[in-house]
């Protein structure tokens, strides 16, 4: 009979993520201590409200200020923003104060996306 071996769950922080990624940091130091759980790739604010999970990184192209609503509600680890889309003085704000890292890279949301998933499993 072969032993069941259990798959270890790999943790990383926002810092680690990244660190790995290269990626571009709008929020300053806010929350990049926290862990990760998972990801969750969506642009519709309604889909991510009902599926996505605390400590998510959530990575989308939408760039206003329900998605740091949204975001806070469900306790993501992060926001990633994808192709170059730079947030707004405002969201960066209101982030910061969510404490919801707003991160961004210039890779598109299907290969950012593949690149999260290797790091995570």
């Amino acid at each position: 009979m072969t032993p069941i071996v259990q798959k270890k769950e790999q943790k990383m922080k926002v810092s680690e993520l990244i660190e790995k990624l290269g990626l571009t940091v709008y929020t300053g130091a806010v929350g990049l201590d926290r862990e990760i759980s998972g990801g969750y790739v969506s642009d519709l604010l309604s889909d991510v409200m009902g599926n996505g999970k605390e400590g998510n990184v959530w990575v989308t192209l939408q760039n206003h200020m329900n998605v740091v609503a949204v975001a806070s509600l469900k306790e993501m680890a992060c926001v990633i923003l994808v192709k170059g889309i730079v947030p707004g003085t405002e969201i960066v704000e209101k982030a910061v104060e969510e404490e919801i890292p707003i991160l961004g890279s210039n890779e598109n949301t299907f290969e950012l996306s593949g690149e999260i998933y290797q790091l995570l499993n």
